[in-house]
C-alpha cells in the first residue's frame, strides 16, 4: 500500500544533525531503504519536515522505519495511507458502486 511518511524534526536536534552531517545521511538511508517513490522537504510550523512516499507491504515494517528517525533526530513521525490519481479513480469507482 502506498504510504506517506511525514517526518518532523525538532530544531535543536536538526541543527546538530546538519552540523555533523548526520541529517543528510539519515535521509539518504531512509529514502534508499524505503525505495521511495518520491520525497519532498518543506518547513512546517517552523520545523524541518520531510514527506516520503513509499510502498509498505506489511505493518511490521514500521519499527525499522521509525526507530532510526526517533533515535537519530528525535523525530515525530506520521505514516498515512496515500493515493495517486489512478488509485483515487479506482476508489471512487468502487465507492459509487457501494452507494
Amino acid at each position: 500500500m502506498r504510504m506517506m511518511l511525514k517526518i518532523l524534526i525538532p530544531t535543536d536536534a536538526g541543527n546538530d544533525a546538519v552540523k555533523d552531517g548526520s541529517l543528510a545521511k539519515l535521509f539518504e538511508k531512509t529514502i534508499r531503504k524505503l525505495n521511495a517513490e518520491a520525497s519532498y522537504f518543506v518547513a512546517q510550523d517552523g520545523l524541518r519536515c520531510a514527506l516520503i512516499f513509499f510502498d509498505m507491504k506489511d505493518s511490521s515494517e514500521l519499527p525499522a522505519i521509525a526507530e532510526p528517525l526517533f533515535a537519530g533526530v528525535n523525530a515525530e513521525i506520521e505514516v498515512i495511507p496515500a493515493m495517486n490519481a489512478d488509485d483515487l479513480k479506482k476508489g471512487l469507482g468502487a465507492a459509487m458502486s457501494a452507494v
